[in-house]
C-alpha cells in the first residue's frame, strides 16, 4: 500500500506518496521517478517520503511551501521525531539512493554526499499536517508498471527529439545548398564575367 497526499499551497499542485512500511520503500526506491526527491528524517527512523517533481523542475526550485510540507509529512511520521522539537530532515533526488545487497530493508545510503540537502524543522505545525491528512489516498499501485510506462514515455520523447533535430538538419544541409548554388549562379551573371560578341572577337577574324 502506498499513501498519496496534495500538497495544494501552490499552483498547480504537487503529489507526495510514501510506503506504508519498510517493505513499500523497498519498492519505491526500486521503482523511484527521476522525478522524486526523497525525503527522511536525519538520524533517526522515519517514513520515506517522496516528492514527485514536474518534469523541467529540480531539486533547487522545490517551493518553500512544498518543502516545508514535505518536512513536516516526514517528521510526523517518525516514531521519535514527531516528539521532538530542532530536528533536521534530509532530502536528495531519487537517483541518489544507493542500495546494496549488504543492507536492511528498508535501509539505503547515497552515491554523492554533496547532493544531499538538509531543511531544518523547528516543530510540528499541526495545521499543515492536518491539511495534508486530509487529502490522503490509501492506493495500491504497479510500481513496476508505472515506472516502466514513464520509461516508455522517455524513450518515445527522446526518439522524437532525435527524429525532429534530423529533420532540422537536413533542412539547414537543403538550405545552404540552394544557398551556395545562388550564389555561384550570381557570381557567373555578374557583368565582368559575361563576354559580348564585341569583346569575344577579334575583327581581323573576318578578313
Amino acid at each position: 500500500m502506498v499513501f498519496y497526499f496534495t500538497s495544494a499551497v501552490v499552483e498547480p499542485p504537487y503529489t507526495i506518496y510514501m510506503g506504508k512500511d519498510k517493505y513499500e520503500n523497498e519498492d519505491l526506491i526500486k521503482y523511484g521517478w527521476p522525478e522524486d526527491i526523497w525525503f527522511h528524517v536525519d538520524k533517526l527512523s522515519s517514513a520515506h517520503v517522496y516528492l514527485r517533481l514536474p518534469k523541467g523542475v529540480t531539486i533547487n526550485d522545490i517551493p518553500p511551501e512544498v518543502l516545508i510540507d514535505c518536512a513536516q509529512l516526514v517528521k510526523n511520521n517518525s516514531i521519535q521525531g514527531c516528539k521532538m522539537n530542532n530536528i533536521g530532515v534530509v532530502y536528495t533526488p531519487w537517483s541518489n539512493l544507493k542500495k546494496t545487497g549488504d543492507m536492511d530493508v528498508g535501509q539505503i545510503g547515497f552515491h554523492r554526499q554533496k547532493e544531499v540537502k538538509t531543511v531544518a524543522v523547528e516543530k510540528k505545525v499541526n495545521e499543515i499536517v492536518n491539511r495534508l491528512e486530509k487529502t490522503k489516498e490509501e492506493r495500491f499501485p504497479d510500481l513496476a508498471a508505472e515506472k516502466e510506462s514513464r520509461d516508455r514515455e522517455e524513450r518515445n520523447e527522446k526518439k522524437a527529439q532525435l527524429q525532429e533535430q534530423k529533420r532540422r538538419e537536413k533542412d539547414e544541409q537543403k538550405k545552404k545548398k540552394e544557398t551556395d548554388k545562388l550564389k555561384c549562379y550570381s557570381s557567373l551573371m555578374k557583368s565582368e564575367n559575361m563576354q559580348t560578341n564585341e569583346e569575344g572577337y577579334d575583327s581581323d577574324d573576318f578578313m
